[in-house]
């Protein structure tokens, strides 16, 4: 079973490390079009960059969704390896076999504030839905914003992983 999900875990973690890559380029590609067509219509009078300009309006929204999309799947890759952010005042100070149950406890904390974001998003999703408001190239909002409902499912999901290997860590057992 746990080979199965560490299974999982590794595909997922492929899967968001090209949606990373992807979502990255396209920004950076649509944005510095953008700065590029700008100077041209502006410092060289180049009336062909600003009829491209307005044919492309979209790539300044699109860029900004794509910050949402780099954050939320960064998170759940960081999460993956233990490697968000966290406040560790008593690493150093306490031993072994209290780090063990610290990092239990992290896990159940962030797990439970994961689920409450979860539930707050969907239905925060479910409100989009409802209003059918639509925010670039003529797709609904909502759409855009589902990675905020899957982003905190999949930390939530790689914070439950990250427990159940803490828990094996904690009791000195390795299912197999």
């Amino acid at each position: 079973m746990i080979k199965k999900v560490e299974l999982f875990n590794n595909i997922l973690e492929n899967i968001e490390r090209w949606l990373v890559i992807i979502s990255f380029s396209l920004m950076v590609i649509f944005s510095s079009l953008n700065v590029v067509l700008r100077a041209l219509y502006t410092k060289l009078d180049i009336q062909f960059a600003n009829l491209f300009l307005s044919s492309i309006d979209w790539s300044e929204p699109f860029a900004r969704l794509m910050v949402l999309w780099i954050t939320f799947l960064g998170a759940s890759l960081l999460t993956k390896n233990k490697r968000h952010i966290r406040i560790d005042i008593m690493g150093h100070l306490l031993p072994p076999a209290l780090l063990k149950i610290r990092e239990v406890t992290l896990a159940i904390a962030c797990s439970v504030i994961c689920f409450f974001m979860l539930r707050a998003s969907i239905g925060y999703i479910s409100m989009e839905m409802q209003y059918g408001t639509s925010m670039l190239m003529g797709i609904s909002a909502w759409k855009w914003q589902l990675i905020i409902p899957i982003g905190f499912g999949m930390m939530l999901f790689r914070f439950l992983v990250n427990l159940l290997n803490d828990l094996v860590n904690l009791f000195g057992k390795r299912a197999q």
